[in-house]
């Protein structure tokens, strides 16, 4: 009877080890938090800021493991050991990913995940250098239908600045003459010293250059105008839906229980309201955009959708 009972003890400690997590019990340890780019750049710095104040709205801490490497796809599983959905491993996304699957630079597609929040979102701009030839958007759409293929327009090829630049193309029926460059401080440089028409920046790399004369905002492309720049119209008030933004959500591996994720979402969106992760995510150069897993879910599947349209604009 004792061989016996220790027999089932064991097979019961078995099972509770192998029982999937629930809503009463997630989470028990803490959260893997998989930043798939380089410590230091905008995602490693707003995702710590997710992880370093998210413990007292989820109780569990959210250690973040920078994993690098092919445009931000390694740590989502290119190349990285398979992560079990179980709740304990999350990862991080943005456009980027979508970019990544539809250029062929991987065969992860946003859907191989289940998203569960989007937190924040940094909205990008229009930006032109100086010019004779218009001053507002207007302007400019006017002289660009007028000189197709003419305008030079500064983006990372292949990337989220190539998709955003060609998604003004196709809403507003103009072309660009494209011209890469590797980061957005670059892209600013050229244009304030005058070697390219336009570029696609934000506001914490190009907003001096504004406020000193030598650049314009001409659009930005967020859902209502920006309290830091109010002046600048949106896309959407100059007649396309478009939202140009860089945004940074986090999924977990697919089939994740439904509770688990429920549970994670609540808490992201806890924080999403606490003055201080606000105030430090400001900070950083982005807001907070909260989306939960339905609302995320929608907004990557119509961004999918665009980014298929402009494929052969896309391919490196």
């Amino acid at each position: 009877m004792t061989f016996r009972s220790g027999l089932a003890a064991l097979f019961t400690a078995a099972s509770l080890i192998a029982a999937p997590a629930t809503a009463d019990t997630y989470p028990e340890r803490a959260v893997e938090f998989i930043v798939p780019w380089s410590p230091g750049g905008g995602s490693d710095t707003l995702m710590r800021l997710v992880a370093n104040n998210v413990q007292p709205f989820l109780g569990a801490e959210m250690p973040v493991i920078n994993m690098p490497g092919v445009g931000g796809t390694v740590g989502l599983g290119g190349g990285a050991p398979p992560r079990a959905a179980d709740g304990y491993t999350i990862s991080q996304v943005h456009e980027g990913l979508l970019v990544a699957t539809e250029t062929g630079i991987t065969d992860l597609a946003w859907d191989d995940f289940d998203p569960i929040a989007l937190m924040t979102a940094s909205p990008q701009y229009l930006v032109a250098g100086k010019s004779d030839n218009y001053s507002n958007f207007e302007e400019f759409v006017t002289y660009a239908k007028a000189h197709p293929g003419e305008i030079s327009m500064g983006v990372t090829l292949a990337g989220v600045p190539h998709l955003h630049a060609a998604m003004i193309e196709q809403a507003f029926g103009l072309e660009f003459k494209y011209v890469g460059y590797e980061g957005t401080g670059e892209r600013v440089r050229a244009l304030v010293g005058g070697n390219l028409d336009v570029a696609i920046g934000d506001i914490s790399s190009s907003k001096q250059f504004v406020d000193n004369g030598d650049l314009t905002f001409l659009a930005v492309g967020a859902t209502d105008r920006v309290d830091a720049a109010p002046d600048v119209p949106t896309f959407k008030e100059l007649g396309q839906d478009l939202e140009l933004n860089v945004t940074r959500g986090i999924v977990m591996p697919k089939g994740a229980p439904q509770e688990v994720r429920d549970t994670l979402e609540a808490a992201l969106q806890e924080m999403a309201q606490d003055p201080t992760y606000i105030e430090q995510t400001n900070n950083a150069g982005a807001d907070v955009g909260f989306r939960g897993q339905e609302d995320y879910r929608a907004y990557l599947s119509k961004l999918d959708e665009t980014v298929k349209s402009l494929s052969s604009v896309l391919a490196p």
